[in-house]
C-alpha cells in the first residue's frame, strides 16, 4: 500500500471508530505493524545503488514525528548520500584503523551503505537521548516497511564526533551549537536477509 493510502486509512479509522468496518481495518493494520516490527533486522550488506531523496524524506518525516519530551525536539538530523563525503571520512577512518581495510568486503565505515542518517542530540535537554532513540526507531521501522534495510551505528558517530582527523566532516554536518553526534543509521536496499537473533523473554514480564 502506498504511503498516502496508509495515511488515508488512518484518518478514516480515527473518524469512524465505532463502525465494524473500521474496527476490522484497524485490526488488519495492527497486524501489519506488528509483523513489520518483528521482521526488522540490522542489515550490514547493501546493494550498490542509492536511495531516492523522496523516499528519504518520508523516513525523516516519520522520524521527527516521534514522541519527545515536552515537544522540545532536541535532535538534529542530517542525511548524507554524497559518495565524496562517505568515501572521504572512510579514508580517515582507515588511516586510524588500518586493519579494517584488510577486509575484502569493506567499502565504507557505514556498513557499505550508500546513504547515512546522522542523529545529534542536545545534551542540555535531559531527555534528548531518549527522544533521539525514539526518532531512530521510527525511521528504522518506516524503512523496513518501505523495503529498505538499516543498521544503527554508535561507533561511527563517536569516531566522527571525537576524532580530530575527522573534524572537517563533523563541521560539514552543520550541527547546532552544542549538539553532539549520538548515532548514525545506515540506509540502503538490503543485500542479505539476516535471521532473527534470540531474545531473552524473561527480561520483560508482568508484576502482580
Amino acid at each position: 500500500m502506498c504511503i498516502a493510502g496508509i495515511m488515508t486509512g488512518c484518518s478514516q479509522s480515527a473518524s469512524n471508530q465505532s463502525s465494524p468496518e473500521s474496527t476490522a481495518t484497524a485490526v488488519d493494520t495492527g497486524k501489519v505493524v506488528v509483523e513489520n516490527i518483528m521482521a526488522r533486522r540490522s542489515v550490514r550488506q547493501y546493494k550498490d545503488y542509492p536511495v531516492g531523496r523522496d523516499t528519504m524524506q518520508i523516513l525523516l518525516d516519520c522520524g521527527i514525528n516521534a514522541p519527545n519530551g515536552m515537544n522540545k525536539q532536541p535532535w538534529a538530523v542530517r542525511v548524507i548520500d554524497d559518495p565524496e563525503y562517505i568515501n572521504g571520512v572512510t579514508e580517515v577512518f582507515k588511516s586510524v584503523n588500518p586493519k579494517i581495510a584488510e577486509d575484502p568486503g569493506f567499502k565504507n565505515m557505514f556498513r557499505n551503505a550508500p546513504t547515512v542518517i546522522f542523529v545529534a542530540n542536545d545534551p542540555a535537554a535531559s531527555s534528548s537521548q531518549i527522544d533521539c532513540g525514539l526518532l531512530g526507531g521510527n525511521i528504522m521501522l518506516a524503512a523496513r516497511a518501505m523495503g529498505l534495510g538499516t543498521c544503527c551505528l554508535g561507533s561511527s558517530a563517536a569516531f566522527i564526533q571525537n576524532e580530530p582527523k575527522a573534524a572537517e566532516y563533523l563541521k560539514k554536518l552543520d550541527l547546532p551549537e552544542g549538539y553532539e553526534l549520538l548515532f548514525c543509521i545506515a540506509v540502503g536496499y538490503p543485500d542479505e536477509s539476516p535471521a532473527a537473533k534470540e531474545r531473552d523473554a524473561s527480561k520483560a514480564r508482568f508484576i502482580d
